[in-house]
């Protein structure tokens, strides 16, 4: 098992995490679209060459977005972070993936 953490504006979260859930990530027992998620701001400056989706080249940016963290299954790891690359805004979306231990 595997915990999926990834960061998204606001305004495209739903359509990322929806695309995330649709690999069979986010699933716990019983339950499906599981998730946590926390409100931040992220920060960056695109260099040249960068197409941002939002702010400019050379300029840096504050962005209201979300952190959020699921699990996931070893056999649909790449499944799910291949979807939340696609589906998310970003030239370059943030994302981690960790082994959880099995206790």
């Amino acid at each position: 098992m595997y915990k999926l953490a990834f960061f998204v504006p606001v305004e495209e979260a739903e359509s990322v995490k929806e695309a995330v859930f649709a690999t069979g990530a986010g699933r716990i027992g019983d339950y499906e679209a599981c998730c946590f998620q926390t409100a931040g701001q992220g920060q960056f400056r695109p260099l040249d060459g960068a197409d941002p989706h939002i702010g400019q080249v050379g300029a840096l940016s504050h962005v209201e977005e979300l952190k959020v963290e699921l699990v996931c299954e070893d056999a649909r790891l790449e499944a799910a972070v291949a979807a939340l690359k696609l589906a998310h805004p970003y030239e370059e979306p943030a994302y981690e993936a960790w082994q959880l231990a099995d206790v």
